[in-house]
């Protein structure tokens, strides 16, 4: 008896000690362990994805709402290339969790979940939602030539409360049809002032002037004929801001109402002339222009190197680009098309669709495996 009680011990030690240096050797195995027993702790599994991959990339025990950097997207079956290939950029380059909220049309929802899961994205965590189109029902007018301005899902933006109403604090917002290449993190923390609403990049000084040939001041976005914008007493000479990328704050947005302004601005456009016949174009922008237009930080420019898609030639050169964290094709020409300056960047991080629904049509491409 005293023979095995001391084998039964010795190997009960042994198992011990086997267990003790594993978790030397192998703490994520043990974390993500921890993780799966309690999973509780960690964020709405139907919606969060790829809990336990988050928990081994950034060696943590949990995952809390705390730690994650929040993204919205929003794109349509015209440009859902655009939003992987910016997904992938964010993945690549950010050292921080990220959940994506991906709002696209009712038609998208299978392409992108397939694409997504049947590509090095797999793992990413995301949430993908319709975008309820009567939102938007008769309350949109486009003047002028770009008539794709008046896609539902360009209006998305104003809504991200009532996409995600159980969502609260900061989000980023990012046009499609860009590339981020610094880890999201720096632009996610940057500081809004107590008083301001959003962080937006300014127009009317820098490379973005010189690019366009625009004062880039609101008077190029907006009717100052109108007697609801003089009302609103805004200087025709303000410098105008790009609201393709901005920081927010959800419970700010809630809080002051901006949604409602936002609608104000838009439905008043359909009775009467407020913008879209100017220089700049109409779109989304000039609403948030007029209700953000004192309420705002200034961003970090080198978060939003944009014009990219105003002229078919090249604007800016390759080494100054390298230095930028954000890349913004605004305008005409998109880094998918026939004709786009500097499209050799987008490439490195577009991801062949498995379904071939969206497929590039420039001529020439030469899409790096970098990405795939």
């Amino acid at each position: 008896m005293g023979f095995c009680t001391t084998r039964k011990l010795l190997a009960l030690l042994a198992v011990l000690w086997l267990a003790i240096m594993c978790y030397l050797w192998f703490p994520n195995l043990f974390a993500g362990i921890s993780f799966l027993q309690k999973k509780e702790t960690l964020l709405d599994s139907g919606i969060y994805r790829a809990e336990a991959f988050q928990m081994a990339r950034f060696n943590k025990t949990k995952l809390t709402k705390e730690d994650l950097i929040h993204v919205c997207i929003t794109s349509d079956e015209n440009t859902i290339g655009g939003m992987i290939a910016l997904i992938n950029s964010i993945d690549q380059h950010t050292k921080h969790p990220v959940m994506f909220h991906l709002v696209v049309d009712a038609t998208s929802l299978g392409h992108l979940r397939s694409w997504i899961e049947n590509s090095r994205l797999h793992d990413i965590m995301f949430e993908i939602k319709p975008f309820p189109e009567e939102l938007v029902a008769g309350k949109i007018k486009v003047r002028g030539v770009r008539q794709e301005l008046a896609r539902p899902l360009n209006y998305a933006r104003y809504y991200l409360p009532q996409l995600f109403p159980d969502l609260h604090g900061r989000i980023i917002f990012i046009d499609d049809d860009a590339i981020v290449q610094g880890d999201l993190h720096d632009l996610y923390t940057m500081t809004i002032k107590p008083e301001h609403w959003a962080l937006f990049a300014e127009d009317c000084t820098g490379s973005g002037k010189r690019v366009t040939m625009l004062q880039n001041v609101f008077s190029d976005y907006i009717d100052f004929k109108n007697k609801h914008v003089q009302d609103a007493n805004i200087s025709p000479t303000a410098c105008a801001f790009n609201t393709g990328v901005y920081v927010t704050d959800l419970d700010a947005w809630r809080k002051h109402n901006i949604t409602q302004k936002l609608e104000f601005w838009l439905v008043l456009n359909t009775k009467e002339e407020v913008y879209g016949n100017e220089r700049g174009g109409g779109g989304s922008q000039p609403p948030m222009m007029l209700v953000f237009h004192d309420k705002y930080t200034q961003l970090d420019p080198r978060w939003h190197v944009r014009y990219l898609g105003w002229t078919r030639g090249t604007s800016y050169t390759s080494s100054f680009l390298k230095q930028a964290n954000l890349l913004h094709w605004n305008g005409m020409y998109k880094p998918w098309a026939r004709r786009s300056q500097h499209a050799e960047i987008w490439d490195m991080y577009f991801i062949p669709d498995p379904m071939n629904k969206f497929v590039p049509v420039r001529r020439n491409r030469n899409i790096s495996t970098k990405s795939q």
